[in-house]
C-alpha cells in the first residue's frame, strides 16, 4: 500500500433536524451552541463516529466506546496488551517509543489517522511507556450556518428505578433537541505526519467513506433515525505534498447562504462553491 503523498481537504455538510447532535454536559446536555447561538459538534464526537463506521467495516479500532466494543479488554492499556509485540515493550527495561508508535499505527487505523497518547506505567521491571502519536487526519469543530432553537420538555418515567419505592422525583427529566440546522465542518489530511504514521491512499479513501455515511447505525433516543443526513461531501486532493493553496483558502471556496427567512429544511438553503486553479473537487451525494 502507497503512503499518502498528496495533500487532501475536505468539508461536510449534514442537517440536524428534531435532534440533539452533540450534548453538552455542563449545560444540562442542551445542544451545543456558541456563543452566538450557532449550533456546534465537537470534532471529538465526528472522530467518535468516524471510527464507529470503520469499525462496522472491519477495521481495528483502538478508541473503542463501551457500548460497540468487539473484545473483552476493560481499558486502552488492556487493549495494547492485547498486541504481543507491545507487550514485550511495555515490559522492556529499555523500551522504545519509536517502536511502539510503529507498531500501534500499523495496528489500529484510528491511531494512524488521529493520533494517540499512550501513557502507561510499567509492569515489574519494565519502565513503562509515555508516546505521543501526531495523526495526519484534522477535524474542526461543526458548526451551523444559522443560530439554532432548542426546544425542552419534560420527560417522566412509568416505572420506579427502585423496588418497594413510590414514584419519586427520579421520575422527572428534561429531553432537548434542536428544532433545525444545516452544519458544515472542514477536515484536512498531512501528508508529513502520514509518512510518520504510514497513513496510505488507502486509508484515506476508508475516511472518505466513513464522511459519507457518518449517521449510518448511530441511532439513539437523542438522535433517531433520519434526524441526522450527510447531504455532501467536498474532497479536495492536491497534486504535490504541500499542497497548491493553503487549507484556510480551500476550506473557503464553500459558501452556504438560506434563501427563505426561516429555513425549515435543507432545500431552504444554496449551496456555493468558488474554484482554485488546478485544483479539482469530488463532490459526493449523502446516502
Amino acid at each position: 500500500m502507497t503512503i499518502l503523498d498528496h495533500k487532501i481537504d475536505f468539508a461536510v455538510v449534514l442537517s440536524v433536524t428534531k435532534a440533539n447532535p452533540n450534548g453538552d454536559p455542563l449545560n444540562g446536555n442542551r445542544p451545543r451552541q456558541n456563543y452566538d447561538g450557532h449550533g456546534e459538534i465537537s470534532d471529538v464526537s465526528l472522530k467518535r463516529k468516524i471510527r464507529n463506521r470503520l469499525q462496522d467495516e472491519g477495521e481495528s479500532i483502538f478508541v473503542q466506546s463501551n457500548d460497540r466494543k468487539i473484545d473483552d479488554f476493560k481499558s486502552l492499556r488492556e487493549r495494547a496488551e492485547g498486541n504481543i509485540a507491545l507487550q514485550e515493550i511495555l515490559k522492556s527495561k529499555n523500551s522504545s517509543s519509536d517502536e511502539f508508535a510503529a507498531i500501534a499505527c500499523e495496528q489500529w487505523i484510528d491511531v494512524r489517522s488521529f493520533g494517540q497518547v499512550f501513557a502507561f506505567k510499567g509492569t515489574g521491571k519494565g519502565t513503562g511507556v509515555s508516546v505521543g502519536v501526531r495523526g495526519p487526519v484534522s477535524i474542526h469543530t461543526a458548526t451551523s450556518v444559522d443560530p439554532i432553537d432548542i426546544t425542552s420538555m419534560q420527560i417522566t418515567k412509568s416505572v420506579n428505578s427502585e423496588p418497594g419505592k413510590e414514584k419519586g422525583s427520579d421520575t422527572m427529566g428534561m429531553k432537548h433537541r434542536a428544532d433545525f440546522g444545516v452544519y458544515i465542518f472542514h477536515g484536512s489530511i498531512n501528508t508529513q505526519l502520514a509518512e510518520k504514521t504510514r497513513f496510505t491512499n488507502e486509508d484515506a479513501q476508508k475516511i472518505k467513506k466513513a464522511l459519507v455515511t457518518l449517521f449510518e447505525n448511530d441511532t439513539s433516543a437523542a438522535r433517531p433515525d433520519g434526524s441526522m443526513e450527510v447531504h455532501k461531501v467536498f474532497w479536495w486532493e492536491h497534486n504535490s505534498k504541500l499542497g497548491q493553496y493553503s487549507s484556510a483558502k480551500v476550506h473557503r471556496l464553500l459558501d452556504i447562504k438560506k434563501h427563505k427567512p426561516e429555513p425549515k429544511e435543507f432545500k431552504d438553503y444554496a449551496i456555493e462553491l468558488g474554484e482554485l486553479d488546478n485544483l479539482k473537487v469530488e463532490i459526493i451525494d449523502g446516502l
